[in-house]
This record gives C-alpha cells, sequence and structure tokens, in this order.
C-alpha cells in the first residue's frame, strides 16, 4: 500500500509540473489569450476602418458633395460662382529699438 501511495504522489507532482512549468501549461494558455485578445481588438480597429471606407466610397459613387469636397481640398479646384481669394501673411517688423537709459550702480 505504501508503494501505491508513493506512486500515486509521484504522478501527481509529475503532472503538477506538467501543468504549472512546461511550455504547454498555464504561462502558454495565458500568453494565448492575452494574444487572442490583442488581436480582437486589432481587427475591430480594422473592422471600424473598413466600414468607414466601404462609406466613403458609397459617398462617392452617389453623392456629389462628397466628390466636390475632395476636389476642392485635394486638388484646390473652385466652382463657377465661387471666387478665390488667397491670404499672404505680410513680413514680420523688425522691433523698433528704443534707447536705454543708464542708471546709476552703487
Amino acid at each position: 500500500m505504501k508503494w501505491f501511495a508513493a506512486v500515486l504522489v509521484v504522478a501527481t507532482v509529475l503532472l503538477q509540473y506538467r501543468l504549472w512549468l512546461s511550455d504547454n501549461g498555464i504561462r502558454e494558455v495565458a500568453r494565448l489569450k492575452a494574444e487572442v485578445a490583442a488581436r480582437q481588438a486589432a481587427n475591430e480597429e480594422f473592422v471600424q476602418r473598413n466600414r468607414q471606407l466601404a462609406a466613403e466610397v458609397s459617398d462617392l459613387k452617389n453623392g456629389m458633395t462628397a466628390l466636390e469636397e475632395r476636389a476642392r481640398s485635394e486638388l484646390g479646384m473652385i466652382a463657377r460662382n465661387e471666387s478665390f481669394f488667397q491670404v499672404v501673411p505680410g513680413a514680420v517688423a523688425a522691433p523698433v529699438a528704443t534707447p536705454r537709459t543708464r542708471t546709476a550702480r552703487r
């Protein structure tokens, strides 16, 4: 009976070793769960970006407002009934030097 108990204890220790310290143990499971969570977060960002791109493509195919906006911002185009004004900043004037008064030093 003592041998049987000793075998059971050794088997339990070996199984616990495999569970906690081996390459396929608890640490690997935790690492894989963290990696899955990171990939899911990245996938959510990609899904959101794809939705925005699909909406932009649909708007460019069907609506003229997005097309006009893109022509204005990227190509610098203006409509026939509009006037274009370009404001050029003037040169910065140098500060005027004022004469310094000397103060008496003690």
